[in-house]
């Protein structure tokens, strides 16, 4: 049976060039669709002439999740999609915070932004419709100078100085809580000089049709989430953020020590989240409603470093003071740098310095970044212009399949493989053999942009399935929605996004990793061998998803003429 129509029915256009704002209801076919964030935003995407990213006429689609205003456990988010100013394809990104719950409790279903404005300028939604809001100078002054120059409101979404000199390290933040990456992210906006859009809503969300049935899906979600030792356990992320990961990567020697040299750091005792939270007793903080809420601000309102940061500015660059890294995080996030991206790429340069990075350096090196603007050079330890995250490859080789074929870059939550390979939940998996990992990608990425239009956390695909996204689904609509259909939509959306990446130009060389991860080994001991991925097993496993994607041998649709005609190939 096919997803009923969205019932928040309305798509805003903004063009910013006009200073004008239209609203048009959502076609019911796409609505049925493409029920909401990331499949909506990318079906928009698609539907649209190909653009420079940079170009007036490329469009940034902001959709929240089809379930984010019926306060249901880390379902808030919104997806943001636009052309990648690295590939010329597709980026699609999880908005966390209030955003998205606003968005939808506005009734919206997506706002499609196009255009440039004259200077600087924020975009602020509200009950009485669109402003434009000028910024001046708060633009090139911090990301809270910006938060701070909006008038009240529930979520937002701001860019800061990295992105007003146009650096492809600039990543986006959300309600100054949550970095929204990967680097380059924040372009997609700035180059419309739009360098904020916050949004208020007054009043209610959707009225579910089956409040009693949504009540139900409600607590099976909560049963899962507080089941779940990575999500709720008294080491998990709602305890210590995703920083907790670093003492289990350590562990299992999958740690990116050195830019990548190495997969062990031998200061890793001292950059123990628990330790960290035990002498700075920060508090919680994260999306409305969240029974995890995986971040944490101390008391004088310094935001803790989320798991890829905190390792990346750590063990990747050969430093191990926690206070140090705080620092650098709190500079990032007031320069609107994306912190993982940074670190990658200040990691590659002491590399080829033949020393790490002195600690006294690292500051000064970050807000040089920022200065190089347009003219900083890319991570060598990168897909698809990515950095890679805090996860060595050659410690699981599912993960390593999903970091290469993700179709935005690399995304550990992408493919789900974390769960079973790293965590091993539900069911423990080989993590050193490629057997059965294109398929565990294959299922994962259609699970976890299932979780994206329905506005779900990514982490909570650690918890949550198909059958309780269908569940809730079936309560808000009132029409019966299996988790076979779900699955439908994950695999139409990453298609979608595999189609505006062919029309790019990407292809098989653009699914793969780094050589120094199938040449050199990682950090062998204590009985785990990391050896270099073996080329011809990752070779086959990738040409073994292409097929269960329906792609032919290049990574792109086999039907490649019939599905470039339209936003939705099957």
């Amino acid at each position: 049976m096919p997803l009923m129509e969205h019932p928040t029915a309305h798509i805003l256009f903004c063009d910013l060039s006009a200073g004008a704002c239209r609203r048009e209801p959502l076609d019911p076919e796409l609505a049925r669709q493409a029920p909401g964030g990331r499949a909506l935003a990318v079906a928009l995407l698609a539907a649209r002439p190909r653009a420079v990213w940079d170009a007036p006429d490329a469009a940034v689609v902001l959709a929240p999740g089809a379930l984010a205003g019926f306060d249901l456990p880390g379902v808030s988010f919104a997806a943001l999609a636009g052309t990648n100013p690295h590939t010329g394809g597709v980026l699609t990104v999880a908005v966390p915070g209030g955003l998205g719950r606003a968005l939808a409790r506005l009734h919206l279903a997506a706002v499609v932004v196009s255009g440039r404005a004259a200077a600087p300028t924020a975009l602020f939604l509200d009950v009485d419709g669109a402003r434009l809001l000028p910024l001046g100078a708060a633009a090139g002054q911090g990301t809270s100078a910006v938060m701070a120059s909006m008038p009240a409101h529930d979520g937002a979404l701001v860019a800061g100085p990295a992105a007003l000199a146009g650096s492809t390290l600039a990543g986006l933040w959300a309600d100054g809580l949550h970095p929204v990456g990967p680097g380059g992210a924040a372009l997609l906006l700035t180059a419309k000089n739009c360098f904020a859009v916050a949004v208020l809503a007054q009043g209610e969300g959707p009225v579910p049709a089956d409040p009693v049935a949504l009540a139900g899906a409600r607590a099976a979600m909560e049963r899962l989430v507080a089941a779940a030792p990575a999500l709720a356990g008294p080491c998990g992320f709602g305890r210590y953020g995703t920083a907790a990961l670093l003492d289990l990567t350590a562990g299992r020697r999958m740690l990116p020590t050195r830019h990548f040299r190495e997969t062990v750091f031998e200061a890793a005792g001292r950059l123990s989240a628990p330790g960290l939270f035990a002498r700075l007793s920060p508090r919680a903080a994260g999306c409305p409603g969240c029974p995890t809420p995986c971040r944490h601000v101390t008391a004088n309102g310094t935001v803790l470093p989320d798991g890829d940061a905190w390792s990346h500015l750590t063990a990747l660059l050969g430093l191990a003071d926690p206070d140090l890294t705080v620092a650098a995080y709190a500079a990032c996030r007031q320069a609107g740098l994306f912190a993982p991206g940074a670190a990658a790429l200040l990691a590659g340069r002491a590399e080829a310095a033949g020393r790490d990075l002195a600690p006294d350096a690292l500051l000064p090196a970050l807000a040089a970044l920022v200065a190089e603007g347009p003219s900083v050079s890319p991570s060598a330890m990168a897909v698809k212009g990515v950095a890679l995250p805090a996860f060595d490859p050659r410690g699981a080789y599912g993960l390593a399949l999903s970091l290469a074929v993700g179709t935005s870059g690399p995304d550990a939550w992408g493919g789900l493989c974390l769960g079973h390979e790293l965590l091993r939940k539900p069911v423990a998996t080989d993590r050193f053999s490629f057997a059965g990992k294109a398929r565990a990608v294959f299922l994962g990425e259609n699970a976890a942009a299932v979780a994206a239009s329905l506005g779900g956390c990514p982490l909570y695909g650690l918890a949550v399935g198909l059958e309780e996204w269908a569940l809730a689904l079936s309560a808000a609509r009132g029409e019966a929605v299996g988790a076979a259909e779900l699955a439908g939509l994950g695999k139409r959306t990453v298609l979608v996004e595999r189609t505006i990446n062919a029309r790019a130009g990407l292809g098989v060389a653009d699914d793969d990793l780094p050589a120094r991860f199938f040449a050199e080994p990682g950090s062998s001991g204590e009985g785990i061998v990391v050896a270099p991925l073996p080329r011809e097993e990752f070779l086959a496993a990738q040409a073994a998803y292409y097929r269960l994607r329906g792609l032919d041998a290049d990574g792109r649709p086999a039907a490649e003429a019939a599905a470039l005609e339209s936003p939705w190939p099957i």
